[in-house]
């Protein structure tokens, strides 16, 4: 369990590390746009590559489309409420929580089913998590938020992601291959939707042409390391 423990929280700390820069000093618009392109080709590969696939050579396709229906529904849902009932950062900061829970739940059970780790998926995860707590951050402060609340919110939100991963390596022996592989397709569907509906429109309005670009990029990283796991 510490290998699970100390993985997954090395994966959730970037939203910490995020989250403190994004008070510490006013980060240029194109910059987060940058960061948060990159993030989302690093994000597609781990669909494409560490969840998806991943999916389909442990369980059965049904199970994997079952899981990316309920993923893909749950976070549009999910997300409609939180833009509803919040402002100034906070739907980004609880949205980084819903798509992060599952992410680390197939990190932990990969470590326990003694497949190591995903670095793709670990690099996805921890990039993509940066342009997410440094953007909410900063909207936060401007809405009025204190340094000191802003700060233990990513530190809760870090510790409820890092414990989910404890979580999947905890259950991984109960769960048979169809019930991972819907869990995979759950992250794979939440992930899916948050990409379509904010991380990309995002990067290419604060980024603007270059952002295709650098998504390539972030594509071609993360899948180039998605051997290496």
């Amino acid at each position: 369990m510490g290998a699970a423990l100390g993985w997954t929280a090395l994966a959730a700390s970037s939203l910490v590390i995020g989250g403190l820069l994004g008070v510490a000093r006013s980060w240029p618009k194109r910059w987060v746009g940058l960061v948060l392109a990159f993030g989302a080709g690093a994000l597609i590969s781990a669909v494409s590559f560490d969840l998806a696939e991943e999916g389909l050579q442990i369980g059965g396709p049904g199970w994997v489309a079952l899981g990316l229906a309920a993923g893909a529904l749950t976070y549009f849902f999910a997300d409609r409420a939180l833009a509803r009932g919040s402002k100034g950062g906070t739907a980004l900061a609880l949205g980084a929580l819903l798509d992060g829970i599952p992410e680390q739940m197939v990190l932990g059970i990969g470590i326990a089913a003694g497949e190591g780790v995903s670095v793709g998926l670990l690099v996805a995860i921890f990039v993509s998590n940066l342009p997410e707590s440094i953007g909410a951050s900063t909207d936060l402060q401007r809405a009025g938020h204190p340094e000191g609340w802003i700060r233990r919110l990513w530190w809760i939100i870090a510790g409820a992601c890092t414990l989910a991963g404890v979580v999947g390596y905890l259950i991984a022996d109960a769960t048979s291959g169809d019930l991972r592989a819907g869990i995979n397709g759950f992250a794979a569907g939440a992930l899916l939707v948050m990409l379509v509906d904010s991380m990309v429109p995002e990067a290419r309005e604060r980024a603007g042409l270059q952002a295709g670009l650098v998504t390539v990029l972030g594509f071609a990283v993360a899948a180039g390391l998605s051997g290496m796991g």
